[in-house]
């Protein structure tokens, strides 16, 4: 009898050695791009309780572990979730509910798109976003006289792809009160034969983006429903929404508590003083699915619309350099605040005379390296003798890989040459610091991550021009381009010990592709598809 219990006892042992834990989710037969420090590879992982529990061969994870679940990936290859280091989830969300202009092709189809649009939608302001006067035969600016022709008391606002520029008709300017020949700092409202164009540009939006009826909560709630499940699609897991109001934090939170809204967001704080005074006396907000610690500031406008701050006129505008949006006093004053507090301050700058202010007001406050991550949104063009600020001060270059091939058709014309050879340097921007975040600055350019990669490593549009990559010189390796939007995003949130990589103790959000990203041509890459996208462990999209 004392025989039988030993041996009952030892296999009892035995049995819970091989098999130590219940978890909830085994993943195998993968090809798993861990993006751990030494980029290693694995072809199976564990999942409890939405994080990593164990990355390794699937013959020993078997031994080791119970899984309530099983996935075999049947060999496709698995990378951590994407994250988009530069977005603006939310109105992207808004502008799905209004016209949608970005594959215009004209000003004519623009006003189709619009005729259609409020022919559905009777009431109310007419809304829309996307047109791009460089993508058409006639690139000049359009103007209102089609729009006020057709809606002569209803109000339009059709706002450029890159948000710095608007369209309204005479209803919106009458119900601003603008009137010919004024001025606004910061901004351009304009003004042609003593009349007035219908074009305004940065500072010059507020006039009549104040005067739009506020959206709802319902309003507000969908766009983020709607945003969440598109970019689910693509394979984002955390957004990064660069310029809220501080009132969006508490409806982000509710819908995230409620289970609805599981995409994790970043969320940069507009430059308001009722944002500092929300962040300051609260301190930083941070769940696992929202973090706030950080605000945006704006040094000047877009290159497209003509509003990028320039140290020497414009090539294709004699005598015009841009503008900054506020005065480099109140930059300067919101570092200090800033800094003294401890927070992250990232800034908006295209041209080279808009970020040379700014890198020159954060070395001033930083005063040589640090671990703020401060941040300049897009880094677009750059004095070659600025680039040495990144590194020498800790600064990160957000940038997003398809502005590059977006804005290569006409960046020289507005430029010129040499100016163009600075701009776009990814690579040496790269080399400031050894790390750099990618995003893609939606709705500004597509939601799709697959593309900031493609167009990170091969400096291409979709259809494979130009033939030899623009400016190939400040092409990323594809492991550069993946970590960027994984483990060198994650960082620049200050998120890189709980996501970013596949590895144990990191939330398990990970993205299943149908071809490998890392291997196949690079002509394929932007072809290749989301297959599913997990949260948690929990899968949140599937391709149907």
């Amino acid at each position: 009898m004392k025989k039988i219990w030993l041996i009952l006892l030892l296999f009892l042992v035995v049995a819970c050695k091989q098999k130590d834990y219940n978890v909830d989710l085994l993943v195998k037969n993968a090809l798993v791009y861990t993006v751990d420090s030494n980029f290693t590879t694995a072809d199976a992982f564990v999942v409890n309780a939405g994080k990593i529990v164990a990355v390794g061969k699937a013959d020993t994870l078997e031994q080791k572990y119970k899984a309530h679940e099983v996935i075999d990936a049947k060999g496709k290859p698995i990378y951590p979730g994407f994250i988009d280091a530069h977005a603006h989830f939310y109105s992207y969300g808004l502008s799905l509910q209004e016209v949608r202009l970005e594959k215009t092709k004209s000003w004519q189809e623009v006003i189709d798109s619009v005729n259609d649009y409020a022919r559905k939608n009777p009431e109310g302001w007419i809304v829309g976003r996307g047109w791009d006067q460089n993508k058409w035969k006639i690139k000049d600016f359009p103007n209102k006289a089609k729009l006020d022709a057709m809606f002569p008391v209803r109000p339009v606002m059709l706002t450029r792809i890159d948000g710095h520029a608007l369209m309204v008709n005479q209803a919106a300017l009458n119900i601003a009160g603008i009137r010919p020949g004024q001025t606004i700092a910061g901004g351009k409202i304009e003004t042609v034969n003593g009349k007035l164009t219908g074009l305004l540009i940065d500072n010059a939006e507020g006039l009549v983006k104040r005067k739009i009826p506020a959206p709802t909560e319902p309003i507000i709630e969908s766009a983020l429903l709607d945003a969440q499940s598109n970019c689910f699609a693509v394979g984002l897991t955390t957004v990064e929404d660069c310029g809220l109001p501080y009132t969006m934090v508490n409806i982000i939170a509710q819908l995230q508590h409620k289970g609805e809204l599981k995409m994790r967001m970043y969320v940069m704080l507009s430059d308001d003083q009722e944002n500092y005074d929300y962040l300051f006396k609260r301190g930083v907000y941070k769940t696992p699915g929202l973090d706030v610690r950080s605000f945006k500031m704006y040094a000047d406008g877009a290159l497209g619309s003509r509003g990028a701050c320039l140290l020497q006129p414009y090539s294709d505008q004699k005598n015009w350099r841009g503008f900054l949006l506020s005065s480099q006093r109140h930059f300067q004053d919101v570092a200090k605040k800033v800094a003294a507090k401890g927070f992250q301050l990232c800034t908006h700058a295209i041209g080279d005379s808009a970020n040379r202010v700014i890198l020159k007001i954060y070395a001033s406050v930083l005063k040589g390296k640090n671990n703020l991550r401060w941040r300049v949104e897009h880094a677009q063009v750059l004095s070659p003798g600025d680039i040495r600020y990144f590194g020498d001060y800790s600064i990160i270059p957000s940038v997003q890989p398809t502005h590059a091939t977006s804005d290569m058709y006409w960046a020289g014309k507005r430029l010129g040459k040499k100016r163009l050879k600075s701009a776009y340097v990814y690579k040496q921007l790269l080399q400031q610091n050894g790390w750099l975040p990618l995003g893609t600055d939606f709705p500004v350019e597509d939601i799709n991550p697959i593309y900031t990669f493609y167009a990170a490593v091969e400096r291409k549009d979709l259809k494979g021009y130009p033939e030899d990559g623009f400016q190939p010189e400040n092409a990323l390796t594809r492991e550069e381009a993946l970590r960027g939007m994984t483990i060198w995003a994650a960082k620049a949130n200050f998120e890189e010990k709980e996501k970013g990589s596949i590895e144990p103790g990191k939330f398990a959000d990970f993205v299943i592709l149908n071809e490998d990203i890392m291997k196949i041509d690079g002509t394929e890459v932007p072809n290749v598809k989301v297959l599913n996208t997990f949260i948690n462990g929990e899968k949140v999209y599937e391709k149907k």
